[in-house]
């Protein structure tokens, strides 16, 4: 249920065009974010790409990808 209303909740405020986009493997178990969805970083991704907003990512604590760097 709580993975749901993240999901959710990403989605609805996803929809900001000016913000940058960004990638996370799932929004309960990601760590970092991404600028691909192809990045090296997302292979060993076991759940759900999902697309957010940085500011969005950043929020959850997330930071960028060692590889994007």
């Amino acid at each position: 249920m709580k993975a749901t209303i993240i999901l959710l909740f990403i989605f609805l405020t996803s929809f900001h065009p000016a913000e940058t986009k960004v990638y996370i493997c799932g929004p309960t178990v990601a760590k970092k974010y991404h600028y691909t969805e192809t990045c090296r970083g997302l292979v060993a991704c076991k759940h759900e790409i999902v697309k957010t907003s940085l500011s969005q990512a950043q929020s959850y604590g997330l930071t960028l990808c060692g590889w994007e760097d």
